[in-house]
């Protein structure tokens, strides 16, 4: 009996990295939700780095649960808890520790102010209100002021997961991290002028492939693992 031959990769094949051998696989999962703060009262560091909700954790587990049965060989997260929580449930089923990188970490508002300055301490009501107009139709961090600029936060955020890339040929990886992170390096291969030009929902999974000096979008915002028998636990 004659082994059957492969068949030879087309030109979509090696354009899109579909049935070409070595590619690496880079699965970014957006973290679960995050328990919001009371913004009045709340200080800085509450801001940033909440832990995850009640639903965020339930959000944690089933994203976990649909990859138990997809081989992954490596998972990292941001050092963020909401995102190294999502990774560790991930992480479990594969028997794997989560590798974590602080240059996946979110976009830094506000975080260019004096140690012990608020932001509403030098923003007031009119800036605030003009910084969210700016926002909805540039989506771009450089409306905020006190910030970490769009270009350095791309560059940060690209180079790392370039070198996850780099130290993963041919193989599947998960990050755990950020919408902002997966908004940066997707509208970074896909030339995407907006530093926002999409709502990852929590936890949801997006696919980019990796190889032949290419970078192809396989899969963007899935949520169908948050669609169980007892609801939806779709969020935003």
């Amino acid at each position: 009996m004659t082994e059957e031959r492969r068949p030879v990769p087309g030109i979509f094949d090696r354009a899109f990295l579909t049935g070409v051998e070595g590619v690496t696989e880079v699965y970014l999962v957006r973290h679960g939700e995050q328990h919001v703060p009371d913004w009045t009262n709340a200080k800085r560091e509450e801001t940033y780095d909440p832990p995850l909700s009640t639903r965020g954790r339930e959000q944690a587990r089933l994203v976990g649960e649909a990859l138990s049965i997809e081989r992954i060989d490596r998972v990292y997260s941001s050092t963020m808890e909401r995102a190294r929580h999502t990774g560790r449930e991930i992480a479990r089923h594969h028997r794997l520790e989560v590798e974590e990188v602080d240059d996946l970490k979110e976009v830094g508002i506000f975080t260019r102010l004096p140690d012990g300055v608020e932001a509403r301490d030098r923003v007031n009501e009119t800036v605030f209100r003009g910084i969210r107009e700016r926002m909805l139709r540039e989506k771009s961090w450089d409306v905020y002021p006190h910030s970490e600029s769009s270009h350095e936060f791309r560059r940060r955020t690209i180079n790392a997961i370039e070198g996850i890339i780099a130290l993963n040929e041919g193989r599947r990886v998960v990050v755990a991290c950020h919408g902002g992170v997966i908004n940066a390096y997707i509208g970074h291969i896909v030339g995407s002028p907006y530093d926002m030009f999409f709502r990852p929902a929590h936890t949801s999974i997006n696919v980019v492939a990796a190889g032949e000096g290419l970078r192809a979008l396989h899969r963007l915002n899935d949520v169908h693992h948050l669609q169980t028998r007892q609801g939806s636990f779709v969020s935003h």
